[in-house]
């Protein structure tokens, strides 16, 4: 690897740390306000409804945005958005501190709007500068981000509470975000199309996202998976603030410890996950993250205490590193990359369907029967759909990608 294509490499993890941090300290400080406000497990539920909907609705125009900008610009555009919708909530609660918490549902559904835009650009931006065997190795670099992300951002959450309260950490966010798109402001800007202006030609493009989508059945199959193992996350992030902090009784800095836990797990990812790679199929690493996912669910579901809780939380989140690994490699082979985005769109809006429905099955439900139990339902369940479903998408996947690309990872 050449010195610049380090350096852009280097770029865009920093930009992809950033970004997620200031999603994780928006998202340790405004469920805590908000059930501070409020004390309804429902207002969490709704809230984390609210912030996914838009999402869906953006991802599959986010896609055609991505396909036609190149990635590396849309990204930078739009975190600099994200830094202002966060300035905008923070002097509208100062303004009117009354309506804090729709004032911090609002923001929390552009920012879910904004997020689309983001993900769709990373997405697109991945191939641009990883071919071959190092794809897997920039995926995994993706995903070690995200998760040492939940490291750093309640980590400086945790400090912020101490020194400036939770409401402040929002303009924190607010620069992260900014630090984000400043990163990627060096990085390749990728071929801009110009065509597909008009109504009609913007149609015709989401159809043929959706038409290159369903016409593929490792992507279906996968998206499936995807969408049961959402579910089931989405009950327990949603309640989670309320779980840790109500019913285990233990104090704020155990929420933020959760997520610093998973963090340094995925710091040490970081630097496993490369040597893995080289002597294990992305495959392993699916089948492995999946069992470790259903196990560590099943745990939360049934545990009595933090102390069991805790653990089972960050082997959770794991597992979904690893899982995430098979999932983002195997997909990207069998999308043409110039379809990537208007295909990826549509991917992600039928994954991330199931975050809005389990942030109201919590509202729905969380009250009267109990999250924790939820969970527990909905963690057996996945067990056995994930057993069945896994094998099936494999085996997809495996007559669809090319005889060279079936080969482990890192074996030239």
């Amino acid at each position: 690897m050449t010195t610049r294509r380090r350096l852009q490499r280097n770029l865009f993890g920093c930009g992809v740390l950033l970004g997620i941090v200031a999603e994780q300290i928006v998202l340790f400080a405004v469920p805590l306000i908000i059930f501070e406000d409020t004390e309804k497990v429902s207002a969490l539920g709704f809230a984390y409804a609210i912030e996914w909907l838009p999402a869906l609705l953006a991802y599959p125009f986010a896609g055609l945005l991505a396909d036609r900008d190149g990635g590396a610009r849309l990204f930078s555009l739009v975190s600099a958005g994200r830094a202002l919708v966060l300035v905008g909530a923070v002097i509208g609660c100062l303004t009117v501190p009354s309506l804090l918490t729709p004032i911090l549902m609002v923001s929390g559904g552009l920012l879910s709007l904004l997020m689309a835009p983001v993900r769709m650009s990373i997405e697109k931006v991945v191939p641009q500068l990883a071919k071959g065997t190092e794809l897997a190795k920039t995926q995994g670099l993706v995903q070690s981000m995200e998760v040492s992300a939940m490291a750093v951002g309640p980590a400086l959450a945790l400090l912020g509470v101490a020194f400036i309260g939770k409401f402040w950490l929002l303009v924190c966010a607010a620069a992260a975000f900014l630090g984000a798109a400043v990163c990627w402001l060096p990085l390749p800007r990728g071929v801009r199309s110009t065509g597909g202006r008009s109504a009609r030609e913007n149609i015709a493009e989401l159809r043929l996202g959706w038409s290159l989508l369903v016409g593929n059945r490792p992507l279906v199959l996968l998206a499936v998976l995807n969408f049961s193992i959402n579910l089931v996350f989405a009950t327990v992030l949603s309640a989670n603030a309320a779980l840790i902090t109500g019913v285990f009784h233990a104090p704020e800095s155990a929420y933020a410890l959760l997520n610093i836990g998973v963090g340094v797990l995925g710091a040490v990812n970081l630097l496993v996950v490369p040597f893995l790679l080289k002597h294990f199929d992305v495959r392993v690493l699916g089948v492995f993250g999946l069992a470790l996912v259903c196990l560590s669910l099943a745990v939360l579901g049934f545990a009595t205490s933090i102390l069991l809780y805790g653990p089972a939380f960050v082997a959770a989140m794991v597992g979904v590193t690893y899982f995430n690994i098979f999932n983002r490699t195997q997909r990207i082979k069998v999308i043409p990359e110039e379809h990537l985005g208007k295909v990826m769109g549509p991917f992600y809006l039928l994954n991330l369907l199931s975050l809005p429905i389990g942030g109201l099955l919590v509202a729905g439900v969380g009250s009267s029967w109990g999250p924790q139990r939820l969970v527990a339902v909905l963690a057996i369940a996945l067990s056995i759909f994930g057993a069945v479903m896994l094998p099936l998408t494999i085996r997809a996947f495996g007559r669809a990608i090319p005889a060279p690309e079936k080969s482990p990872v890192g074996v030239e």
